[in-house]
């Protein structure tokens, strides 16, 4: 017991007096590639003979002439025979800012100093480069020379020829402008020089929102590749990886201002393309439509060379008894031969009202040609559409009531006592109070106890007969079922036959359109009523929901009660047989 715990007293005896006369005799510093090519990286690996901070070793000198990309640090102790080694490595990956020869100058770690190293930079462009090349990138621009907002492609490709274990692309910059990535990364393989890569091209949309010679910088790409160890033991060969850097090439972009000829206004706005063009289709393919039934016209704006978020609204106005439902935009953007090609695409649903010709305006969209540097207009012409009266639409239904002196009207009047389909029932008036009583006293006085009588008897039936016309219609009921049913296509056929029952106006005139019934009745509650349910109806995007008929509800019965507004009294009275 005794014996051990001398030797174990002697063991930690040798470990500390190691400790305390070890310490940093020298700085070593060497590079992975000499010569080496512009816009690559090297690995500048700095080693001390002994465990020290991260943070003594000062890199500040090499950030004259260098980009600083990544910088690694590990420590390593061993002991061997009771003699205990430390070292502590720092592996800084460095991109050249010239080429030419350039000295990585003497770094220090506790006034331990390593040697400087001259390095050699060469031009990536020379041919012979391409060859001794693991990995590089390619950039290229659709345009040098453009408009200010005017969208340029930047495709990037990445080539790779060494076994890659991560990697990563930054994106590209460049000052006031806006870039977007197009589409997704396409991997292929391709040979360069007689080497084989692997490709990974990715393509960007740049819009510049300033003029003047700016510089882009392109995108930098950063990974570790497996190389083969220098360390072999017995049958096995580690790999290592190796951290790698490479920096594509800043490119220069003229961007012009906007012309002095271009004119600005509140209704153009600033559109550099290099084609734009107009197109529309009409559903149904006719240009004659009738009344009530839906039109819908749908326009098409395509241009080349610009982003789909740069595209102006589409406006459509129309004249007075044609209502336009208009759909929320459809956008599409496609990348061809490394030109960006968007297109919007708009339905607009058109309700007539009545029957007539009706004048479409032109449509038109100012923009400036960057090929041939001029102003032009993209245009759909002034349209003209026949609507034609709709002889389908149902007709409302005559009452079924007998004739007689209490529902006479006034077109039956005039057709010989014939009553038309479309005719509305107008009530006549009776004969006054004073009448009866000019009659009473004509009869005698012997009589008028029986005059009396005859004239309760027949003011009660009269007044019967126009409660019943009022409050028993078909249509009504049949309209407040499909408005609780919320049947829309029902609900809207039924308000013209409901209307015209309860039309009061003596000179039978018909309510013959929607636009007319919204005139006439003046209300509100009835408008937002009958354009929710045309929305529905002739809008694409709101069919996907379903209609609610609660509200038209409320409103048929409200003017049911109360009638329809008429103004001074139409009626007439016939005089007395």
């Amino acid at each position: 017991m005794v014996k051990m715990s001398f030797k174990l007293f002697t063991l930690l005896t040798l470990l500390t007096i190691s400790h305390m006369t070890f310490a940093l005799t020298k700085i070593t510093a060497s590079v992975d590639d000499n010569p080496m090519m512009s816009n690559e990286s090297i690995v500048l690996t700095v080693i001390a003979d002994d465990n020290v901070e991260r943070d003594n070793l000062d890199t500040t000198p090499l950030l004259k002439d260098f980009i600083i990309a990544r910088t690694e640090v590990s420590s390593q102790t061993s002991i061997v025979n009771f003699k205990t080694s430390r070292t502590t490595r720092w592996q800084i990956v460095l991109i050249p800012k010239q080429t030419g020869n350039i000295i990585i100058p003497a770094l220090s770690v506790d006034n331990h100093y390593s040697k400087a190293i001259s390095l050699q930079v060469i031009e990536q462009s020379k041919a012979a480069s391409f060859q001794k090349r693991d990995i590089f990138i390619t950039a290229e621009l659709s345009a040098n020379d453009i408009y200010v907002q005017q969208l340029v492609t930047l495709t990037i490709k990445l080539h790779i020829g060494v076994q890659l274990q991560r990697g990563s692309l930054t994106e590209p910059s460049l000052t006031n402008a806006t870039i977007e990535q197009i589409g997704k990364d396409i991997e292929s393989d391709g040979i360069v020089n007689g080497k084989r890569y692997r490709l990974i091209e990715r393509t960007y949309a740049i819009t510049p929102e300033q003029s003047g010679e700016l510089t882009l910088n392109t995108p930098m790409f950063s990974g570790d590749v497996m190389v083969q160890s220098t360390r072999r033991s017995g049958f096995l060969n580690f790999g290592e990886t190796k951290p790698i850097n490479i920096l594509g090439e800043k490119l220069t972009l003229n961007v012009r201002p906007i012309p002095d000829s271009y004119p600005l206004n509140a209704n153009s706005s600033w559109l550099p393309s290099e084609l734009l063009t107009l197109h529309e289709e009409w559903q149904p393919d006719s240009s004659m439509f009738k009344v009530g039934e839906p039109i819908t016209r749908t326009i098409m704006l395509t241009a080349a060379g610009l982003d789909k978020s740069q595209l102006p609204e589409i406006t459509m106005n129309a004249p007075n008894g044609l209502k336009i439902y208009p759909d929320q935009a459809e956008l599409n953007s496609n990348l061809t031969k490394e030109r960006l090609i968007s297109q919007k695409r708009q339905n607009f649903a058109l309700v007539a009202s009545q029957a007539g010709e009706y004048t479409l305006p032109k449509i038109s969209i100012s923009w400036w040609n960057t090929v041939t540097n001029k102003y032009q207009q993209a245009e759909l012409p002034e349209q003209v559409i026949t609507v034609l009266p709709n002889k389908d639409a149902p007709l409302p239904p005559v009452a079924n009531i007998p004739l007689n002196e209490h529902n006479l009207t006034k077109s039956a009047v005039k057709n010989n006592g014939e009553l038309p389909h479309t005719a509305q029932t107008i009530i006549v008036e009776k004969a006054s109070y004073l009448q009866w009583v000019f009659l009473a006293l004509w009869i005698l006085t012997a009589l008028g106890w029986f005059g009396h009588i005859v004239y309760l008897k027949r003011k009660t039936l009269h007044n019967s007969n126009r409660v019943i016309f009022k409050h028993i219609n078909n249509n009504y009921l049949t309209l407040m079922a499909a408005c609780k049913q919320n049947d829309a296509e029902k609900a809207l056929s039924l308000i013209l036959p409901w209307l015209n029952n309860i039309n009061s106006h003596a000179d039978g005139t018909e309510i013959s359109s929607l636009a007319t019934a919204i005139e006439m009745i003046n209300d509100e509650s009835f408008t937002c009523a009958i354009n929710d349910i045309q929305q529905h109806l002739y809008g694409k995007k709101a069919k996907e929901t379903k209609w609610v008929g609660e509200s038209l509800l409320k409103v048929i019965q409200q003017i049911n009660t109360s009638g329809i507004p008429t103004g001074p009294s139409n009626k007439f009275t016939l005089n007395p047989k």
